[in-house]
C-alpha cells in the first residue's frame, strides 16, 4: 500500500446497530410530521371556526363539544358504570349498554390521574386519537402510493364533511387510529399486533365488525391460497401461525363486550336487543329507502346523487386494487352504515372511519399540475368543513 494511499484512507467506524424501538419511532414520527402538521391545521381552522361562531351565539364552545348527545352518555357511564336508562313517550326503552366501554374507561382514568373534569378527559383523548388516527392514514396511504398520497390522504380525512365530530367526545377518532393501525400492521404482516388492535377497536365501536371481517377474510384468502399451491395443510398453517393468531385475537374485544350485556341482561342475545332498542338494527337499507321517499324530490334526488358518488368511490377502490384487507373493511363500514335502521343524518359520520374511501380523491389531487394548486383545494375543502362544522354542532339535532 503506497504512502498516498495510507494516508488518505478513511478509517471504518464500527458497524451501524439495530435500530431499537424508539429510533424507530422517532423516524416514523419524521415521516409522519407533515401529514399531522395539515391534519392538526385543518382541525384547529374547523374548531376556530365554531369557536368564532359559537361565542357570537352566546354558547359556551367546550360545553357543545364535551356534554352534548352520545358524549353525555359516555360520561355518565364514565362515572357511574352502566346503570342508566331512559324511557321514552313511545314505550322504547334506551340503555346505557349501547354504548361500548373503552372511551368511558380512558376519561375515567384520565379523570382520577388529572384535574379534568370527565367532558375534558373526553376531549383530551379525541383529540389525541385524532392526531393518531391522522399518522395511522398517512402509514397506510404512505405504504400503498406513498409519502405524499399518505400526507394528502391525511388531510382530506381531516376535511371530511363530518369532521367536526372529530373534535367532539366521541368514538370516531378513538376507532379510526385503532382500525388504521390494525390494518396498517397487516400490510406489514404483523398479525398479532393487528389482532390486538382489534380487540381495542372491539371494545370501542360495533363497526369493528368491518375489521374483523377484514382480517379474516384476507387470513382465509391467503391460506386458500397457499393450499391450492402446495396441496399440504400442514406446512401452510405452520407457517402461518402468527397470522391464525392474530385472527383469533381479533374478535375477542367485541365478543366480550356482547357477552358482558348478555350475562348482564340475563339473556344471549340482549346486546341486539339493546341496539334494537335505540334504532339501530339491521333493516337490510328499508329505512334508508323510506327516509329517501319521503322527501321533497330535489332533496331526493341530491341524496341519490350522493348515494351516487358513494359508489363511484367504492368503484375506483376497486379499480386502484387497494390490498383486501384494505378493501373489505371500507366496503363493510359502508354497508353496515347504509343498512342500519338508525338514524339517518349520522351515516355520513358513521362512514367517516371509512378513511380508504378517500385513496381515490388523494391520488386524483395530486395529479394536479402543482403542489399550490392540491393545496388550494384542500384549503377550499377545509374552509368549507369548518363552515359546515360550526353550523351543525350550533343546531340542535345530533351528528
Amino acid at each position: 500500500m503506497s504512502d498516498h494511499q495510507l494516508r488518505t484512507r478513511t478509517p471504518a467506524g464500527p458497524a451501524p446497530g439495530p435500530r431499537t424501538p424508539g429510533s424507530r419511532a422517532a423516524v416514523a414520527f419524521q415521516a409522519a410530521a407533515p401529514a399531522l402538521a395539515v391534519y392538526a391545521v385543518a382541525r384547529a381552522l374547523g374548531l376556530l371556526a365554531f369557536w368564532a361562531a359559537a361565542s357570537a351565539a352566546g354558547k359556551d364552545p367546550l360545553g357543545l363539544l364535551s356534554g352534548r348527545w352520545d358524549s353525555v352518555w359516555y360520561q355518565r357511564i364514565a362515572e357511574h358504570g352502566y346503570r342508566y336508562t331512559v324511557t321514552l313517550p313511545d314505550g322504547s326503552v334506551h340503555s346505557d349498554l349501547a354504548f361500548f366501554p373503552l372511551l368511558p374507561a380512558l376519561e375515567r382514568a384520565l379523570s382520577e390521574v388529572t384535574p379534568l373534569t370527565f367532558g375534558g378527559a373526553g376531549l383530551l383523548v379525541a383529540w389525541t386519537a385524532g392526531l393518531l388516527a391522522a399518522w395511522g392514514v398517512f402509514a397506510v396511504g404512505a405504504q400503498l402510493r406513498g409519502r405524499r398520497t399518505g400526507v394528502v390522504l391525511a388531510a382530506l380525512w381531516g376535511v371530511y364533511p363530518t369532521a367536526f365530530v372529530q373534535s367532539m367526545a366521541y368514538t370516531e377518532t378513538l376507532f379510526t387510529a385503532l382500525a388504521a393501525w390494525a390494518l396498517y400492521a397487516v400490510l406489514k404482516g404483523r398479525w398479532i399486533v393487528a389482532g390486538a388492535l382489534t380487540v381495542l377497536a372491539g371494545l370501542t365501536r360495533p363497526t369493528a365488525a368491518a375489521l374483523i371481517a377484514a382480517l379474516a377474510i384476507t387470513a382465509a384468502v391467503t391460506l386458500v391460497r397457499e393450499y391450492r399451491a402446495e396441496h399440504r395443510a400442514g406446512p401452510v398453517l405452520r407457517r402461518n401461525a402468527r397470522m391464525i393468531a392474530g385472527v383469533a385475537l381479533a374478535p375477542l374485544g367485541w365478543l366480550a363486550y356482547v357477552v358482558f350485556v348478555a350475562v348482564r341482561e340475563g339473556s344471549p342475545f340482549a346486546y341486539f336487543d339493546v341496539q334494537a332498542q335505540w334504532g339501530n338494527d339491521i333493516d337490510g337499507g328499508r329505512a334508508l329507502a323510506a327516509f329517501i321517499a319521503g322527501l321533497p324530490w330535489p332533496a331526493a334526488l341530491g341524496l341519490c346523487a350522493a348515494l351516487g358518488l358513494l359508489g363511484w368511490l367504492v368503484v375506483l377502490c376497486v379499480r386502484q386494487r387497494q390490498p383486501l384487507p384494505v378493501l373489505v373493511y371500507a366496503l363493510t363500514i359502508v354497508v353496515i352504515s347504509l343498512i342500519g335502521a338508525g338514524y339517518f343524518g349520522s351515516r355520513p359520520r358513521l362512514m367517516m372511519p371509512a378513511f380508504p374511501l378517500l385513496l381515490p380523491p388523494a391520488v386524483a389531487l395530486l395529479r394536479l399540475r402543482t403542489t399550490g394548486r392540491t393545496a388550494a383545494v384542500l384549503a377550499v375543502l377545509a374552509c368549507a368543513s369548518a363552515g359546515y362544522g360550526a353550523w351543525t354542532l350550533l343546531g340542535a339535532g345530533p351528528p
